[in-house]
């Protein structure tokens, strides 16, 4: 990953890995400097040149004095510079490709990854020296018509010791954003520059298949979230099935791939291992909520495929079996929370009060898991078994109504040991999203839904109630608006026969997202600004735009409405 250095004429590289064979700590790489700092562009006599920098796709050009320096990826280890011709110049920049550590009996000094720089051109200055545990590199070169500097960082591989020319490169990483672009479906002038740059995050954010990551599959950010989330990949999924079916079966088969004996799907994957137990802020088995089913059928409105349902049905199957032996201590028919992070909701005070947690929200996705499965065993011809999913999903609504609801408050209750938990969020709404829900109940959360002192927002809905006194619009799961959520509830206001309420909430969930530059994480409540500590270039942001823009798009022109590319018979 390149970065620039704020209000600087300098760049820095970092390894979207988690390296756990450095430190183990599973969170480590978020504080872990930058393999390459202080790059910068030379002049002949090894000045440091200012530029502007104006990005694309494919490549970066570095507007200097001398003329364009241009920067593109060549693989997947390699990024390549090239020099402007006719001119004595090149790049100096600090590397660390170890680790040190002083302990308590002694040291160690760990090799982080293999590092090579190279290039096609005469070389004026080529200087190395050993600085704090790293090294000094500045080379310069002299020139000719198509000159290339390219670094490039590995592992248990041979490192280029040649580099083609700069064009090639190019050319090469042109025609690779060429044809992504190519692939993606028509939308409503107004949503394409946004929409661009989904697509572009869409991309960026894939890695290739390596380790434990068995398939081409996407990180929610890279800089923030190296390796693949559960709910995440769901969502993802979403996006992927306009432009490439294939590439969005494998973000579900990616996540199966790595499931546990007991049917438990890990809460991340990254290429050295799984995250399946977390020891803060307690210590327990860790997962995500169970939409794949959801995303699974989604798929399959899009792109039908009868032989990836027989592939998947069973571990999911699994995965809904595991919630209920293994989260369900009082064998009353609703599973809970063992650990906040399962809910993907890490700080929400629904959690202040202590685990386990019994929660709508959990509920509610089993509901619709249940369903899913129904319909997937319907598709592929087990009809009794379908029955039974549809039984089932009943009777979670059931069991929601009778332990959750307050009909004074007219809100699902969380509960902790029988006791509601004094918290409203939207997830205390959530059931609404079954579609079983009596009319008098559903209309009664839709009126706190559209209540504008708790939910409707101009910018969607507040991962709090702006009312409740844990409300913070700015921490997180704590009162942002997370785009994720939206999403669900649109699907829940359709479902409802609110598709008005469903629109509204779309338009004002696209134009959030337009209001920035970038795609961030989640967004503050109350002025519709990024959040501060919002991760950006996020996945499900760009996704869930995607997705929204494509139906927004083909209800204001119908000529958008073809099929989609790469549509299969089922």
């Amino acid at each position: 990953m390149v970065f620039q250095t704020p209000h600087k004429s300098e760049l820095f590289i970092k390894l979207a890995e988690r390296l756990t064979f450095i430190d183990s700590n599973l969170e480590a790489y978020l504080q872990r400097p930058p393999f390459i700092s202080n790059l910068v562009l030379l002049d002949e006599a090894g000045e440091g040149l200012d530029f502007k920098m104006t990005a694309y796709p494919h490549m970066l050009y570095l507007t200097t004095r001398l003329g364009d320096f241009c920067v593109a990826f060549k693989d997947n280890h390699t990024i390549a510079f090239g020099i402007p011709p006719g001119i004595t110049a090149g790049i100096s920049f600090q590397v660390s490709p170890r680790i040190w550590q002083v302990l308590e009996s002694g040291g160690q000094i760990k090799s982080v990854r293999d590092f090579t720089y190279v290039t096609n051109s005469r070389v004026v200055r080529n200087h190395i020296r050993s600085e704090d545990g790293g090294y000094n590199v500045e080379l310069v070169v002299e020139a000719d018509d198509d000159a290339t500097i390219a670094i490039s960082i590995g592992s248990d591989r041979q490192l280029p010791k040649s580099i083609e020319p700069f064009s090639s490169i190019l050319e090469s990483s042109q025609e690779r954003w060429q044809g992504w672009f190519k692939r993606v479906p028509p939308v409503a002038e107004h949503f394409r520059r946004t929409y661009a740059y989904a697509w572009w995050v869409m991309a960026n954010n894939l890695v290739k298949p390596k380790g434990t990551i068995y398939y081409e599959a996407m990180m929610p950010s890279k800089s923030h979230y190296v390796g693949l989330w559960l709910w995440d990949s769901a969502m993802h999924a979403l996006a992927y099935r306009h432009l490439d079916p294939e590439l969005a079966r494998n973000q579900i088969r990616a996540m199966i791939a790595c499931q546990l004996p007991d049917g438990m799907l890990p809460d991340a994957i990254y290429d050295e291992g799984v995250v399946s137990q977390i020891d803060h802020p307690i210590l327990a088995e860790v997962t995500k909520p169970p939409i794949l089913s959801w995303a699974v059928l989604k798929l399959h409105e899009t792109s039908p495929d009868l032989a990836f349902l027989q592939e998947v049905y069973i571990p999911l199957v699994r995965c809904n079996a595991w919630w209920f032996s293994m989260n369900d201590d009082d064998v009353d028919g609703l599973s809970q929370y063992n650990h906040p992070y399962s809910s993907g909701l890490d700080d929400n005070p629904l959690w202040d009060y202590g685990m386990p947690v019994e929660s709508p929200d959990i509920n509610t996705y089993l509901c619709i898991q249940m369903n899913s499965l129904a319909r997937m065993a319907e598709l592929l011809g087990m009809d009794a078994e379908a029955a039974m999913w549809q039984r089932r999903a009943k009777a979670i609504v059931n069991r929601m109504i009778e332990d959750f609801w307050d009909e004074t408050a007219g809100v699902f209750y969380a509960t902790r040991e029988d006791e509601p938990i004094p918290v409203v969020t939207p997830f205390n709404l959530y059931p609404l999203w079954t579609g079983q829900l009596p009319n008098e109940m559903a209309n009664r959360l839709i009126a706190h839904l559209c209540d504008p002192n708790e939910f409707w927002t101009d910018y969607g809905i507040p991962s709090v109630a702006r009312n409740d006194p844990h409300f913070n619009p700015e921490q997180m799961w704590r009162g942002p608006v997370w785009v994720n959520i939206n999403y669900f509830f649109i699907e829940a206001l359709q479902l409802a026969g609110r598709a008005d309420l469903a629109r509204t909430l779309r338009k004002r969930t696209l134009d959030l997202i337009m209001s920035s530059p970038g795609m961030y994480e989640y967004y503050n409540a109350d002025s519709g600004k990024p959040g501060a500590r919002a991760a950006e270039a996020f996945g499900w942001t760009a996704a869930v735009f995607i997705d929204l823009a494509i139906a927004a798009s083909r209800e204001e022109e119908p000529t958008l409405a073809l099929p989609p590319a790469g549509a299969e018979k089922g």
